[in-house]
This record gives C-alpha cells, sequence and structure tokens, in this order.
C-alpha cells in the first residue's frame, strides 16, 4: 500500500504536539522547582535574532493545524499574532490543536491532493500543489520550530532527552 499524505502528515503532527505538551508541563515544573520565572523561558531565545519560545511553541500549531485550515481555504499566510505569554495558554493551544487533528478525517486530507495552494506574504506569493505545500513548506517549519522547543529548553537546563522529543511512538500493535 503506498504511503498516503494524511499518514505523512497528521499522526506526525500529532506525534510530536503529544510530546511538546509533555516539554510545556516539564517546563512549567522546572520553573517552579527551582524558583525560575516562568517568563525566563517563555521569552528565551538561542540568538538575539531568533523568536522566543513561545513564539515557537505557537508555530508548530501553525505548521500543523493552521496549515491544514490553510490547504481548506487555499492559501497561508505568516501567523503575526502575539504568542501566548503563560504555559497555561501554551498548553491550551497544544491541546486545542491536538483535539481539532483529531477531527481532521484521512479522505479529507487525501481530497487536497493536487489542489492549487498559495503562500501569500505581503506582496508576495509562492504557489504549490497542496501535497508539496504540506510536505515542502510546512512539514519542515513544523519540525524546526518543534526542534527549536526542545533546544530551548535544553538550553535552559531542563533535564530532557530525544524520548522526550519523539513523544509516544507509533509501534506495530
Amino acid at each position: 500500500m503506498a504511503l498516503s499524505l494524511y499518514a505523512a502528515t497528521v499522526p506526525s503532527c500529532q506525534q510530536i504536539l503529544g510530546s511538546i505538551a509533555g516539554l510545556l508541563a516539564k517546563a512549567e515544573a522546572f520553573c517552579t522547582e527551582k524558583a525560575i520565572a516562568p517568563q525566563d523561558i517563555i521569552q528565551a531565545r538561542l540568538a538575539p535574532d531568533m523568536l522566543p519560545f513561545a513564539y515557537q511553541v505557537k508555530s508548530t500549531a501553525v505548521h500543523s493545524l493552521g496549515a491544514i485550515e490553510a490547504v481548506r481555504k487555499g492559501v497561508f499566510s505568516p501567523d503575526m499574532a502575539a504568542p501566548p505569554d503563560s504555559f497555561a495558554a501554551l498548553k491550551a493551544l497544544v491541546a486545542g490543536t491536538l483535539a481539532a487533528l483529531e477531527k481532521v478525517s484521512a479522505s479529507e486530507v487525501e481530497g487536497f491532493i493536487g489542489r492549487d495552494m498559495r503562500f501569500s506574504f505581503g506582496e508576495h506569493h509562492i504557489d504549490f500543489t497542496a501535497e508539496n505545500f504540506l510536505l515542502s513548506f510546512s512539514q519542515p517549519n513544523f519540525y524546526f520550530h518543534a526542534t527549536t522547543v526542545y533546544d530551548i529548553l535544553r538550553w535552559k537546563g531542563l533535564a530532557i532527552g530525544k524520548r522526550d522529543f519523539m513523544g509516544k511512538l507509533r509501534i506495530k500493535a
């Protein structure tokens, strides 16, 4: 059986978003345990010109569920809204994203194949097919931002490892 577009996208987003939920819980507990202000992590950046932790978490939602919603409309534009500014709000965003992804059907995603899709930014745009947008634009962005969430937490001193990033594996039953 050929690998479907759904199988190549949605379950992997769910897996990594599940790990992001766990990382957020660990980060919040770390702040309490070490008497660190939550904003020290929520606003942390790996480099001065890089966007903060909260933006990285928000971007995992933007490049998973947000990408699916964009394909439904046929256009994706950068999300310029401010990211959540508390652990509670970040956890709610991830939980809401996971809940919404549960409702995305495989048949709907397979129906995206071949559709026109536009990435629009300012006066510029890039045209894709829906599957190429999901696989060559949103999926790499999703993993970039998820990895940056993990990296910031490691840099801040959390005792986390690869298993924390990988989340629940989809093993043979």
